[in-house]
């Protein structure tokens, strides 16, 4: 595994590193503690850009990559899970960072933050999720039937070889991308035409319409009810309480939780991605957390 170093702009300084043959993004910002900051379904680094130098500028060495198979990074064809990324995470922390680490997350970002502080406690300090995840899909037993057709018929199409590729570019166009920011963000000041480019440019990459299919029919990965248990290090559970995808009665499973310390904030008038919608809430709330841990 090799690491290149690439300028890709003018204020993030970006680097390239080698993984399974695959080449990753990420970048690196600040000293100190480490943050590794994990993105969501389509999204990218650029997601934390109202994040990221604050966080560094806070007194921690930040952390940010595309996950395989978005933003920059390769998009190679293979069957994708959480598991997958769960495994390039770990390489990840073993060869850039290699000491303990806080892990935050949005949506199956944080879903992937919170398998890796329960199934390698030995290189986390704890996790901050945000608008979690229940899976990287819905689970049959979680539709309704007249949905649970819908959706298996989309799949089937999307994945489709004769029209999948049709499918496909219906769905990222931009004003549709545009529509879906709509509904999932609750404060729409926050849906610039720099996000909109952020989340289509990738999908003109090659390899994009495969990635997409494959991860609608990838298995929804570990619940959290099962993860939970495993965890012995604290939480900071962040919840758009507006969030039509990820509704924050989800969320309850970490209220209800007894094990570990966990502080669950809802933020109010805020939908799926908090991090964007609400960046100088979020930020306040995190740095504060990280003083404690």
């Amino acid at each position: 595994m090799t690491t290149q170093q690439i300028s890709v702009s003018k204020t993030i300084e970006k680097f390239i590193w080698s993984w399974r043959g695959h080449q990753i993004y990420y970048t690196v910002s600040g000293e100190g503690r480490p943050l590794v900051l994990i993105h969501g379904f389509g999204a990218s680094i650029g997601h934390w850009r109202n994040n990221i130098p604050v966080l560094a500028s806070g007194g921690y060495r930040v952390f940010a990559l595309d996950l395989l198979g978005f933003g920059a990074s390769d998009k190679p064809a293979l069957s994708y899970s959480l598991e997958l990324w769960q495994e390039l995470l770990k390489d990840f922390w073993t060869e850039k960072i290699n000491e303990p680490a806080i892990f935050v997350g949005n949506s199956i970002g944080a879903l992937l933050s919170l398998m890796v502080v329960a199934n390698h406690p030995e290189i986390s300090l704890g996790a901050v999720l945000i608008n979690c995840a229940g899976g990287l899909n819905h689970r049959p037993d979680e539709l309704n039937f007249p949905l649970r057709f819908v959706m298996g018929t989309f799949t089937k199409l999307v994945s489709s070889k004769l029209l999948g590729g049709l499918m496909f570019n219906n769905i990222r166009q931009k004003h549709r991308i545009r529509n879906t920011l709509r509904q999932v963000y609750r404060n729409h000041e926050a849906i610039t035409d720099e996000l909109v480019e952020m989340l289509y440019e990738p999908s003109c990459h090659a390899g994009a319409q495969q990635v997409f299919a494959s991860i609608l029919t990838a298995p929804p990965g570990p619940r959290l009810a099962d993860l939970l248990p495993k965890v012995k290090h604290p939480l900071l559970v962040l919840w758009g309480a507006d969030d039509p995808w990820t509704p924050i009665n989800g969320g309850r499973v970490f209220e209800e939780f007894k094990g570990v310390p966990v502080e669950f904030v809802a933020i109010p008038n805020t939908g799926h991605c908090p991090h964007d919608e609400r960046p100088d809430v979020v930020n306040e709330l995190v740095l504060r957390w990280l003083e404690g841990i």
